[in-house]
């Protein structure tokens, strides 16, 4: 059985938001990199078809009853998957509606949370993320073997956020891990590579060409100093745990997972892609 959703008049948590760098006075945004792909991007193209075609047709384009109905048959509830939550427990998702979680956990939400959303600003960054580093990405590996790669590094993702929070109750949705572990491959193929980025500083903002470790690295430190404090709290909000631990299943996968022939078709081009010796 999946979890029902009803009508409850508890207080909401806050909605998680995509994959943007920030903290309380600054703001990166990438805007797009100066690294050319070699081939069209298929599964990146196809990821993002699946993830649009679950926001129309099962999650309603956001609408109220249909997103929140989405997130208690779809969403990942880390409480009920591992039994440490208790049955009939409310999980609050805002306006009036909670999941009532049951006895039995639909262990498919393993998988399908990567493909769901909280809303339209969190699934447009998602997208524009995993477009702007993951057509390179890709490009190392070929289509099949990025399309694995992408939902281990969700399912690590997805198991790093369980491990911080083992009886969470809210619902768990988002490509923000998988897209992390995107990050973290771009980051160690192409680590000198130029990311146009968006810079906003309180009342300033200019757009500058930052080298892929600098962006990503910076990116991954932030997700560690927020989880931290965020092991305290109980209730919904960013996925950070989720997001670091993909971006270190990226790491760690990218050089069983890429092929080196491709990887030289970069070095035959003049690219700098990571040293994988």
């Amino acid at each position: 059985m999946t979890p029902a959703c009803v009508q409850a008049n508890i207080r909401p948590p806050y909605w998680r938001i995509p994959l943007t760098l920030y903290d309380s006075e600054a703001i990166m945004f990438p805007l797009r990199d100066e690294n050319p792909t070699l081939r069209t991007p298929i599964a990146v193209i196809s990821i993002i078809a699946f993830n649009v075609a679950a926001w129309a047709l099962i999650q309603g384009f956001g609408s109220g009853a249909a997103l929140a109905q989405s997130l208690c048959d779809w969403g990942l509830i880390p409480g009920e998957l591992l039994h440490t939550a208790r049955p009939g427990t409310l999980a609050p998702l805002g306006e009036g509606l909670a999941c009532r979680l049951e006895p039995s956990a639909n262990s498919l939400s393993l998988i399908s949370h990567m493909f769901l959303h909280g809303g339209w600003f969190h699934l447009i960054g998602n997208m524009w993320f995993l477009w702007v580093f993951g057509d390179n990405v890709e490009d190392a590996m070929g289509p099949g073997r990025f399309w694995m790669f992408y939902l281990l590094c969700g399912l690590a993702a997805a198991g790093a956020q369980i491990l911080s929070n083992p009886g969470a109750a809210i619902p768990m949705v988002g490509a923000s891990g998988a897209i992390g572990g995107v990050m973290g491959a771009y980051a160690r193929l192409y680590p000198q590579a130029r990311i146009q980025t968006f810079i906003f500083l309180g009342f300033y903002a200019t757009t500058v060409a930052i080298p892929a470790i600098g962006m990503l690295g910076y990116w991954f430190i932030l997700q560690l100093a927020s989880g931290i404090p965020a092991l305290q709290e109980a209730g919904g909000g960013v996925a950070f745990w989720a997001h670091a631990g993909g971006f270190v299943a990226g790491l760690l996968l990218v050089k069983p997972m890429h092929r080196p022939e491709l990887l030289l078709e970069h070095l035959h081009r003049g690219r700098y892609p990571g040293d994988f010796r």
